[in-house]
Parts: structure tokens; C-alpha cells; sequence
């Protein structure tokens, strides 16, 4: 008689910065995916980190009742519990944790530390079949990286952001005209109407592969004070147009640099993630480059772009069928890191 092989049910927690969210995979398959969102920072226009690492310790115990109830699966069948180790803020990296780890001690189960950064890319693989090598294109609020992967073992930054993040350049310059955080959706939301060639902001120019938005941020910021002064109105006036000139040049960097990897590693397969990965003019500037270059996608469902417990959960499913479990002492890191790649001149 075979033998059957038993399910792999991994639980993953995911708490590195303002939304607590637990996923749920059975055989790599994810079974569940909830997440509770803070509004609590809305009114500060901004994450808060205490804040966040209290609403963690609220909202962390009804997520997991949450997730098991809408998998149908009971603690007892969990296999692993992994969770985000870093990068993060350390409050609410601490919250998941130990959280983690009591699961992990009272359930006599391995636990499974994550990198938040390796997971986000591997969340391109949730129902998906990647041909590898491939460069992934992470952009959320807290992180802009292109990361070569050449197995889900083995990943490296080839290129990093120098200042301010995409996503986080979405949010200040939604603060400066007035719109809520997040900021990024808003800015999406109004620029559907606007006219992207309205306003013209400068494209950074960065060595190698790496990005900068700080003076992007600067820019935008000069032009908006400077028509402001001559009329008062000016932002209600073109608000449509400048979300829609903001969106199109911070889209436009990361393309541009993008397609410099490709050329860079002659590589044909690129992926996407973080919460930049949820908008629609990147998706589509995406589909543009798989014509134009000829080159394979991968773009992950908008669920599994945002920070999630599934793709800590995919993750694990991964190095639990490795077997690289962490022990009961494993701290959290905050700034925690995938490995640089060094580009050589060509």
C-alpha cells in the first residue's frame, strides 16, 4: 500500500505595522485570508506606533477565531505557526511574536519566523506557476525594492530606495493636498479623472538600480506652494489633475527602473508586490511591458498585495517543507533584511 502524505496546514500571523491579519494554507493553497484594518491612525494622517501595537493586541485573538471558523479547521490541525519576524515596527512585531510563540508552546508545534520582505514576494506564488529565475518589484508604504529571485530559497536586492518609499510618497503627497490616509488610494481614486500630462514633475535620477523619492516629494511640493500663492483655490481646482500627474510620474519611476533590471540580468519573468501592487495604473503598466518586451507576469490578487497573513502563511508552507524551523528564543528584528546583491559594471 502507498503511502499518503499528510497535509501541511501552516497558520500565519502577520502584524508588522497596522493591520493584523492571519492566513491560513493547506498544502500551499490558501484557505483564508483575514485581515482587521486600524482606522484608529486616519485622524493623524499616519501610522502611530503605539497605537498600532495596542490595536494588535485588540484585534489579534478575534482574527484568528475569525480565520479558523472561515477555513473550518480546529488549532489542533495546524502543522506550523509562522510569523513575521521583520521588518517592522517593533511594537507590533513584538505583539505577533509572542503571540506566535504561545501557539507555537502550547500546541507543541514548530514555529516559523518570516522575513515580512520575502514573504510579500512570495505571495506571487498563491495560485500562481512562476517561472525562475524572476525580478520582483516590491513597493508598499514602508519598502521600494527590486529583488532578484532565483529560487524561493535564495532572493537578493539588486536595487533599494535611498530616501522615502513609493507608497509612502503616495501618503505625503495626498497629506499635502488635503486628502485622508491612506493616501495612496485617494490619489488613485481621483486621478480616474484626471489628466496625467497636466502637471509635469521630474523623474529622479539614480545610480545603478536603486530609487529616490525624496526630491520627487520636494517638487511636487515647490509647484503646489508656488501656484497656491497666485490662487488660493488652486488645489480644489485641478485636484483631479494632480493626482492623476502625482500617480503617473511615482508609477513611471518604478517602471523605468524595472525595465533597467530586466535588461540588466536578461531575465523574462517579473513579479509585483506590496500595497503600490494594488493599483490599477501599475497593473497595467505591468500588462505593457509583458507585450512590448515579451516577458512573463505574475500579478497577485489585490488581497495578497496589501501586508496579509497569507503570504506569511505561504512562506511557512515553504520552509516547512524544508524544514527550517526557529526556536522558541528567536527575536524580532526590525530592520531585517534580505541579502544584496552586488551589481557588477557592464
Amino acid at each position: 500500500m502507498n503511502k499518503v502524505n499528510k497535509d501541511i496546514v501552516i497558520l500565519g500571523i502577520e502584524s508588522s505595522c497596522d493591520d493584523t491579519s492571519i492566513g491560513i494554507s493547506k498544502n500551499g493553497t490558501i484557505l483564508t485570508n483575514i485581515v482587521s484594518s486600524q482606522n484608529i491612525h486616519q485622524k493623524y494622517g499616519g501610522v502611530v506606533p503605539e497605537l498600532a501595537s495596542r490595536e494588535h493586541q485588540k484585534n489579534i485573538i478575534p482574527t484568528l477565531s475569525s480565520a479558523l471558523d472561515d477555513a473550518k479547521i480546529s488549532l489542533s490541525e495546524i502543522d506550523g505557526i509562522a510569523f513575521t519576524k521583520g521588518p517592522g515596527l517593533m511594537g507590533s512585531l513584538l505583539v505577533g511574536s509572542s503571540f506566535a510563540k504561545s501557539l507555537a508552546l502550547s500546541l507543541n508545534k514548530p514555529l516559523i519566523g518570516i522575513n515580512h520582505m520575502e514573504a510579500h514576494v512570495l505571495a506571487n506564488f498563491i495560485d500562481n506557476d512562476i517561472k525562475l529565475p524572476c525580478i520582483c518589484l516590491t513597493a508598499s508604504g514602508g519598502h521600494t525594492e527590486l529583488v532578484l529571485v532565483e529560487n524561493i530559497n535564495n532572493m537578493s536586492i539588486i536595487g533599494k530606495t535611498l530616501d522615502d518609499s513609493a507608497g509612502e510618497t503616495f501618503d505625503k503627497c495626498a497629506k499635502i493636498i488635503g486628502l485622508p490616509y491612506p493616501g495612496g488610494p485617494q490619489i488613485e481614486k481621483y486621478a480616474r479623472n484626471g489628466n496625467d500630462k497636466k502637471f509635469k514633475f521630474t523623474i529622479p535620477r539614480v545610480d545603478n538600480l536603486n530609487f529616490s523619492f525624496s526630491g520627487l516629494k520636494t517638487n511636487i511640493i515647490r509647484l503646489i506652494e508656488k501656484e497656491v500663492s497666485y490662487n488660493k483655490d488652486f488645489i480644489k481646482d485641478n485636484l483631479y489633475d494632480l493626482c492623476a500627474s502625482i500617480q503617473n510620474v511615482i508609477i513611471e519611476t518604478l517602471i523605468q527602473k524595472l525595465e533597467l533590471a530586466l535588461t540588466y540580468f536578461s531575465i523574462k519573468t517579473i513579479a509585483i508586490s506590496g500595497g503600490v501592487a494594488a493599483n490599477e495604473l501599475f497593473r497595467k503598466r505591468i500588462v505593457e511591458i509583458e507585450k512590448v518586451l515579451k516577458v512573463d507576469i505574475s500579478i497577485p490578487q489585490k488581497e495578497y498585495s496589501t501586508d496579509n497573513g497569507a503570504m506569511i502563511s505561504i512562506a511557512g508552507h515553504y520552509k516547512y517543507e524544508m524544514k527550517e524551523f526557529s526556536e522558541l528564543s528567536i527575536n524580532i528584528d526590525p530592520r531585517h533584511k534580505i541579502k544584496t546583491y552586488k551589481l557588477k559594471n557592464k
